[in-house]
């Protein structure tokens, strides 16, 4: 690969950008942007390239905000909370340690933390919990550079409507330079662990979706088997009872990803044994349950590459979606060594948000990436866009402008504040242009 070649973490995309910049301010930033117009290139911002779709792809300017980041102010509320002004480039793993060192802590987060703050929310990244929502619904304020190099800031109180587009914007309004997090008090987080059958977890999921705080679980296909996760939020002075280094290594590294590893390279060259090998791994999951602080819990540690579609679909038909998935896979010659993963999230009110409007589950599908994935994901998808499923932003699908107007109440509205932050589209893109039009 060139010194101007890039590549995202699963390795499926790719670019070859013109020049390749990284700020160490707003105004190089600014600088950067006006050299991009006077030169007519598009211009796509890069955090930690876990996205799997083309969204960070571009043959014009790629820009890193890498250098900027960093905790620049907290404003503290006498319940304890804060309001936390962040650079944009600040990595959620560095971040969330910070704000345990000065009492506070991010409401939810997802199970993956190398990611940037400002591509976590413009992707709609997202955790578990009925009553939680994504990164995004964490936002208090925004500051972006638009195309003509002008700071512009928003909030529920300034500029609404850019507020509402901004959160979850693809990148396609401007350059997310800060942003301000509505923080809580440090919290621990009491996980309890333990297989279960798919049977019985959806016979009860209405009620644990509602009694635990954090609530998900992975399925294993060709099997009955499930794996349960339950967090459970406790104050951050609680006693904690953290896994101990050896079990930590077993589980974490050595049996999910160095283990998973090489189960999936042999499956791969004899797919015939993935549902006896997806039984066996399920039947060898063991029981267990620690405290510790909240992000450490949240997220945990991959190292095993694959490309992933997530759909969120209405909470009330994840359990339609789960039998027909299964049914699919029974009558398909297709064999699935991933888990499927499903997760859980509040209704809000961001335009583009996959839970917008509704209560949410997540149906997460993967595929190791040395396999095809195209059979599997298609039918997926297409089991969820039938009952009014939305894509996750930064996860693989075919979906393109008409499909997603069908599904986003405010669509065009993100359309119209786009042509007016960016009437150039100069952080335009060939993919962004399949999606927004």
């Amino acid at each position: 690969m060139s010194a101007r070649s890039w590549q995202n973490w699963a390795g499926n995309q790719h670019a070859f950008p013109a020049k390749r910049a990284e700020p160490r301010s707003v105004d190089e930033l600014r600088a950067v942007l006006a050299g991009a117009v006077a030169r007519s290139r598009t211009v796509r911002c890069v955090g930690a390239g876990h996205s799997f779709t083309p969204i960070a792809v571009t043959d014009g300017v790629q820009i890193g905000l890498d250098s900027l980041r960093g905790i620049e102010s907290v404003v503290r509320s006498a319940d304890g909370s804060a309001r936390v002004t962040v650079l944009a480039g600040t990595r959620l793993r560095e971040l969330t340690a910070w704000l345990w060192d000065l009492g506070l802590a991010m409401t939810n987060l997802g199970d993956i933390d190398e990611q940037s703050v400002a591509g976590a929310i413009s992707t709609g990244t997202h955790g578990t919990g009925g009553r939680f929502g994504g990164i995004a619904t964490q936002v208090h304020a925004l500051e972006l550079m638009a195309a003509d190099g002008e700071l512009v800031q928003c909030s529920r109180a300034e500029n609404t409507e850019l507020f509402d587009a901004a959160r979850i914007d693809l990148g396609a309004l401007g350059v997310i330079t800060r942003v301000t997090l509505e923080c809580v008090p440090a919290f621990a987080l009491r996980a309890v662990e333990e297989p279960s059958t798919l049977r019985a977890t959806m016979a009860d999921l209405d009620a644990t979706v509602a009694g635990v705080d954090h609530f998900e679980f992975y399925w294993f296909p060709h099997t009955d088997r499930v794996l349960t996760k339950r967090n459970t939020r406790l104050p951050g002075d609680a006693v904690l009872k953290p896994l101990g280094k050896v079990r930590s290594y077993i589980d974490d590294e050595l049996l999910s990803n160095t283990v998973f590893e090489g189960l999936n390279r042999m499956v791969t060259r004899m797919p015939a044994l993935i549902p006896r090998v997806n039984a066996i791994s399920a039947r060898a999951l063991s029981a267990r349950e620690h405290t510790d602080r909240s992000y450490r819990v949240f997220a945990s540690s991959r190292t095993v590459r694959f490309v992933e579609m997530e759909y969120a679909v209405p909470v009330t038909e994840i359990g339609w979606v789960l039998r027909e998935v299964n049914s699919w896979l029974e009558r398909s010659s297709t064999s699935i060594a991933f888990p499927v993963e499903v997760r859980f999230a509040a209704a809000d009110d961001i335009w583009l948000s996959t839970a917008y409007g509704r209560p949410t589950a997540y149906i997460a599908v993967h595929q190791y990436h040395r396999r095809d994935h195209r059979e599997y994901f298609d039918a997926v998808e297409a089991i969820c866009r039938s009952v009014d499923g939305r894509p996750h932003w930064g996860k693989l699908h075919s979906l393109g402008g008409d499909e997603l107007r069908d599904t986003y109440e405010h669509f065009d509205d993100f359309l119209r504040i786009r042509d007016s932050m960016d009437p150039g589209k100069l952080f335009g893109s060939e993919y962004l242009e399949r999606l927004l039009w």
